[in-house]
């Protein structure tokens, strides 16, 4: 299974950029998916979830400002991220948690490769 990342760029503060994530090869099942994001110089820290029953969880300094959201049919997660901030700029990185394997119920932790965000004034 491979994980694909894209979407970031260089925006002015204000803007808006939606970040995708596709996974690829032997996909059985996905449960979560997460999106991370790792500031220079800064722990890398979890900025949104959502389930395999769409339930979601968001840092509380992207609340009301990023929407998580996924289209199982595509195995693709998004991140619509609106009214960016300074501190936005990071690198963002998917996190899916996969069943590759039909004989098993073993999910594993698969990352994305990371795509990065700027936010200038």
């Amino acid at each position: 299974v491979q994980l694909q990342a894209s979407g970031g760029g260089l925006v002015q503060a204000g803007g808006s950029l939606t970040l995708s994530c596709t996974a690829s090869g032997p996909v059985v099942s996905i449960n979560y998916m997460s999106w991370y994001r790792q500031a220079t110089g800064k722990q890398r820290e979890l900025v949104a979830t959502i389930t395999s029953g769409t339930v979601t969880n968001y840092d509380d300094s992207v609340k009301g400002r990023f929407t998580i959201s996924r289209d199982g049919a595509k195995n693709t997660v998004y991140l619509q991220m609106n009214s960016l901030k300074l501190e936005d700029t990071a690198v963002y990185y998917c996190n899916l948690g996969i069943r590759d394997n039909s004989r098993t119920g073993f999910y594993g932790d698969y990352w994305g490769q990371g795509t990065q965000v700027t936010v200038s004034s």
